[in-house]
């Protein structure tokens, strides 16, 4: 048994410690992503709460994740940010709209002002590339990429066989690819 499928089996009995380690170790990341998509501070502090709680109410009804923890409150993270967007006539908001929101670059303490200019702009490019991409390619990528879960965690995440996140995966790098050097095309002409 795994670190933390035995971390997970301790949680799912409501051991105190256990249940505190749980929010520990993935309290920050589930806070990234929720900032990432919601691009909010309050409303990232607001789904980490309900992400842990909604994993309780799970525990409490025996459910809930028997593995891939952190695939699953990923999971419960993106559904609320996504039930959000959709209650508060954001729906169709673009993933620009969304991530330009004051802060959602943070910057380097110790970038100069031309190297914080240049990331500005190489970000705004892949926020823009990332557009182009339907929500699960782009739900991939965020996962796999910036939240650096395994294929097989976010075939749980997702609900879907990871042969499907494989193929996703691929041709979410291929339209970022031909977007970026179309980016790289306009910059050079």
């Amino acid at each position: 048994m795994s670190v933390e499928e035995l971390l997970l089996a301790q949680a799912r009995l409501f051991d105190m410690s256990a249940l505190a380690e749980v929010y520990d170790t993935y309290s920050p990341g589930i806070y990234r992503h929720a900032y990432r998509l919601l691009g909010d501070a309050r409303l990232a502090e607001d789904c980490v709460t309900e992400t842990f709680s909604r994993l309780l109410q799970a525990f409490k009804q025996g459910a809930g994740p028997t593995q891939f923890l952190r695939a699953y409150l990923f999971r419960i993270a993106h559904n609320w940010a996504s039930d959000h967007f959709r209650n508060s006539g954001h729906a169709n908001a673009s993933l620009d709209e969304l991530e330009e929101s004051e802060g959602f670059e943070p910057e380097a303490e110790d970038a100069s002002p031309l190297q914080q200019a240049v990331a500005n702009y190489e970000a705004a490019h892949v926020r823009r590339a990332l557009a182009l991409l339907t929500g699960d390619q782009r739900l991939v990528i965020v996962m796999k990429y910036f939240e650096e879960l395994s294929n097989e965690e976010i075939a749980d995440a997702l609900g879907k066989p990871v042969g499907a996140v494989k193929s996703l995966q691929h041709r979410a790098l291929g339209a970022l690819r031909r977007a970026l050097a179309s980016a790289l095309d306009e910059v050079s002409v």
